[in-house]
């Protein structure tokens, strides 16, 4: 059950949009998830400054329930980082990766 949330201060068109969800999907399986689960938020044109100017830039936040081992999260930061710059006008050194293990989560009703 992960959630990826990324924050960009770039617009993202419906064609990138699709396009990254399609790679963000097959990229969870390093950290042992699958797309079946996977919700994805998308949150362009944000006022984002990172150090000290508002070039191009952004945050991909992957929240999961449970953990993964260093090396999965290793590979997915590296993933996440080439499928980001290589679909947006990001560069690799303006894009922050944030893990956050959940112990608890809650659908249809009940928690896992």
């Amino acid at each position: 059950m992960p959630l990826i949330t990324a924050k960009t201060s770039v617009e993202i068109s419906k064609e990138k949009e699709i396009a990254l969800k399609e790679k963000l999907g097959e990229a969870i399986s390093l950290i042992g998830k699958s797309e079946s689960w996977l919700m994805i938020d998308f949150q362009d044109k944000k006022n984002l400054w990172f150090k000290g100017t508002d070039e191009n830039c952004g945050i991909v936040e992957v929240d999961l329930f449970g953990k993964a081992s260093d090396s999965g999260y290793d590979a997915l930061t590296e993933k996440i980082t080439e499928i980001v710059c290589s679909e947006l006008p990001i560069d690799k050194s303006r894009l922050y990766v944030k893990y956050n293990e959940i112990g608890h989560w809650g659908y249809s009703g009940f928690n896992f």
